[in-house]
């Protein structure tokens, strides 16, 4: 059995410049984050809810929702994290994952390896990472926040242990 997922995220900057913009798991130096309960983490978040909607196991608000004080400030590779565990204890695996991050600013291409490096690290998958301009749409494109988009597949692995 073999299933896809999609997943979107979209964060306004917080306009706060103390606050680490976090994307993909890497922190992008001398860029304000991005405004949200967690570290608004837009690529794990659209990661996470494409991982959730491919099981059938609902969305991201759901299972770790905004007003619950344990998320504050969480990061998000670790709610991406339980859903890998989640998905593992259903029985599924990850087989590859494609991230769409639109973003009119910072210059973003230089963090990507890492990008796909700690996120396929988290899924035990490949995973490709591919940033986009809004090439000045909309609130993308007028550098208001940053949005991502991701699919993903997964399918039933044999389970070892009892």
């Amino acid at each position: 059995m073999m299933r896809v997922g999609l997943g979107v995220d979209l964060h306004p900057f917080s306009g706060d410049p103390a606050r680490p913009l976090v994307l993909g798991g890497v922190v992008i130096p001398g860029v304000p984050g991005l405004a949200g309960h967690s570290d608004a983490d837009v690529v794990v978040h659209a990661l996470a809810d494409s991982l959730l909607g491919a099981a059938g196991m609902g969305d991201l608000g759901t299972r770790f929702p905004a007003g619950d004080e344990r998320f504050a400030g969480a990061a998000s590779t670790e709610l991406l994290r339980e859903v890998v565990e989640a998905l593992h204890e259903a029985g599924l695996g990850v087989e590859n994952a494609d991230v769409a991050l639109v973003a009119e600013w910072p210059v973003l291409a230089p963090f990507r390896a890492a990008m796909e490096s700690t996120l396929a690290g988290i899924l035990a998958a490949p995973v490709r990472v591919a940033p986009k301009r809004a090439e000045g749409l909309g609130a993308l494109g007028r550098r208001e926040g940053m949005g991502a988009w991701a699919v993903v597949l997964v399918d039933q692995r044999e389970r070892v242990g009892p």
